[in-house]
Parts: C-alpha cells; structure tokens; sequence
C-alpha cells in the first residue's frame, strides 16, 4: 500500500511541476532591473506553508566587500528542519524575506581585500547559523564559511555541518563510549541514524536499531545492515527481541517521541543515558518514575546549534570536521539515500520532505549545477 502511496505522490509531484513551471515565472518578485542577472535563489516573504510561502526569485549576484567573498554555491540539502524555519515553528527565526538552507557547499569565485584565509577556487560550507544556502550564488562573511577539502563527494560535503556533526557529538559528548559497547537509538533510518550506524561501525560499537515496520522492512533492514548496523529491529519486534550476545545499551537516542521513545528506554541498562534530539512524532517523551529512581536513567537532549553557538570555530569544531571528512574521503562514511533536484524544480523537494507518511527514505538535495 506504501509503495503504491509513494508511486501516487511521485506521478502527483510531475504532474504538479508541469501545471506550474509557466506560473513560477509569472510569479518570480524581481529586486529592481533583473533583465541581466544570472544568478536566482529561493526566498519567502513570510511564515507559512513551504509549498505555497517560498518562490523563486531571480537577482544579480554583488560584489563582495573587503571582508567578505562571492560564493558559487553547488549543493544544498533540504531538511525537515529547514520546513520548520520557513513555517515559522523553529527557534531561529530569520528577518523576512529570507532566503532558507543551513547547510550545503560552494566555491569561492571571489574575495574581498582583507580575506587571507580564502581564495577562489577553495570548498566553503556554512560556519553560520540560516545562512541561506538555497541560491546559486551569495556573498558571505569570510568568517561565516569554513573551507573543507576538494577530495571529497559534493554530497557528503553539503551536508557535513548537520546530520553527520549531530550523529558525531551525541556519539561523543554523553558517555565515554569504548569498542564493544552498545547504542540503541529509534529513527535509525533517518539521515542522522545512518550518521550514527557508520560511525559506531567505525568506532567498533554495537547498535541496536529500531524503525517502524512497513511493506519493504527486509530491504530496509539489509540497507542498514550494510551500513553496519548490528541489529535492526521493527517497532513490532522490539518486545520479542532478546540481546545475547552484546551488553546492554548504556547510551540511547531518540529523534521521534512517544511510544517509540519508550522502546529505546526498554533496552538502556541501569545507570545508561537517553538523549533527545527530535520529535518527529510530535508526542512527547513520557518518563517512567522506576527509569528514574530504580535504574537511574539519565534524560538530556541536545541540539546541534545550540552546541555551534558554544563551540563555532573552536579545535573541538575543527576536529570534528576534520575527522567528517577523513571518514567521507575513506568512503567510511557516505550520504544516506538521496536524490537530486534543480532549483527551479525545488517544489519536488519540498513536498517529498513535508510528506507525512514517513517511509520515502530519500534525503532531497538541491543541486544548482543543474
């Protein structure tokens, strides 16, 4: 039935883009005289609806001031978190209009005066907070970009600052994990659950792995199987399930609440530590008293900017980012299932991200090399 669901939105989402291509252009807001511009990029003019709220707009790119640089932007990821911002229900909220994407790589095309730590032609991602990153061309702040290396996949570049640096704090930054021990985490498909499954594989930590059944769950389970993950268990198997030969989990992470949060909570051990860092369920997380007084259970949450906010720019920042990167060159770590869009077709990406049944299972880039 799923399957026949995603068949329906994938024929919905053609059709839809050939009703509207010739309204996009009526509608596209010009910024003064645009007749020789050569560069666009998406903006909204208020909190809404992505589908209905974000247009394309066409602009000339500026030069850029002493103390900034001209990127060429390749490639950008869109995340539920960016639906979030443009809905106007996450914590960041930029002035409007305002043009989306906290993550994604360029290439610088030109410096200001002052720049010494870039030059045309170096790999930048974003060293700031909603930065923009859906446009093919912007001119940032040198201190707002951090260069990465040009060995490495598009892809996996453009999305480094997010779901991989999410997976790789919360991996470190909680327990003192150690080869032979056990994480279990809920959502584990999910782009920061596949992050998670290869860097314990790296690491040499066990995973437990739950996600909610559905038609294709053998696929899904040789996917992340491959991928590294130990176990990989169905929301329908994790009461029957029976951990033999690995300890107990004594790290959990949850990015969907609810019931499925209580289900990575049966498996921690005594003294373990559960951390929060989504809610795609929208249900809360419910707290038994014995997870608190009998096992000692400790609850924290995280989230990624707030750890940016604290550490942007720092050696743990620069390690981080370093060590990303040698895994991705090594082929260690690699971008989960995705797809690419151009931008003037960015409406597929954003329905296909704002789907509510859940199981699509494609990370959608938008690419403006197309």
């Amino acid at each position: 039935m799923h399957s026949c669901l995603n068949k329906n939105l994938v024929l919905f989402t053609s059709i839809f883009l050939k009703q509207t291509t010739f309204l996009r252009a009526k509608d596209v807001r010009y910024q003064g005289d645009m007749l020789n511009s050569t560069g666009s990029k998406l903006t909204f003019f208020k909190f809404g609806d992505p589908n209905k709220v974000v247009e394309l707009v066409e602009e000339e790119p500026a030069s850029p001031k002493k103390d900034e640089v001209l990127v060429k932007l390749v490639m950008a990821p869109v995340n539920p978190a960016d639906m979030n911002l443009i809905q106007g229900v996450y914590p960041v909220k930029p002035p409007l209009p305002a043009t989306p994407g906290n993550e994604g790589v360029g290439i610088v095309e030109k410096v200001g005066a002052d720049v010494k730590n870039l030059a045309a032609g170096d790999r930048v991602v974003p060293n700031a907070e909603a930065l923009g990153t859906w446009r093919t061309h912007g001119v940032f702040k040198a201190n707002e970009l951090f260069k990465v290396r040009d060995d490495i996949d598009f892809v996996e570049l453009a999305g480094i600052t997010s779901n991989p640096a999410t997976a790789y704090r919360m991996l470190k930054d909680f327990v003192n994990l150690k080869p032979g021990d056990t994480v279990v985490q809920n959502g584990a498909n999910s782009a920061a659950g596949q992050n998670i499954i290869q860097l314990c594989k790296i690491w040499g930590v066990n995973t437990i792995n739950i996600v909610r059944y559905r038609p294709e769950i053998e696929s899904l389970k040789k996917y992340l199987t491959d991928l590294g993950a130990t176990y990989v268990l169905s929301t329908n198997e994790v009461r029957t399930f029976e951990l033999k030969n690995h300890p107990k989990p004594i790290l959990g992470l949850n990015c969907v609440g609810g019931k499925i949060a209580s289900e990575v909570l049966h498996f921690l051990d005594h003294g373990g530590t559960f951390v929060t860092y989504g809610g795609m369920s929208r249900d809360p997380v419910i707290v038994p008293t014995s997870a608190l007084i009998f096992r000692n259970i400790k609850f924290q949450g995280f989230w990624m900017t707030r750890w940016y906010r604290e550490n942007r720019g720092n050696e743990e920042h620069k390690k981080m980012l370093d060590d990303l990167m040698e895994y991705m060159k090594d082929k260690k770590l690699k971008a989960p299932q995705y797809q690419t869009v151009p931008l003037k077709d960015y409406r597929i990406a954003l329905m296909n991200t704002l789907s509510k049944q859940g199981f699509i299972g494609l990370k959608y880039f938008l690419d403006m090399r197309k």
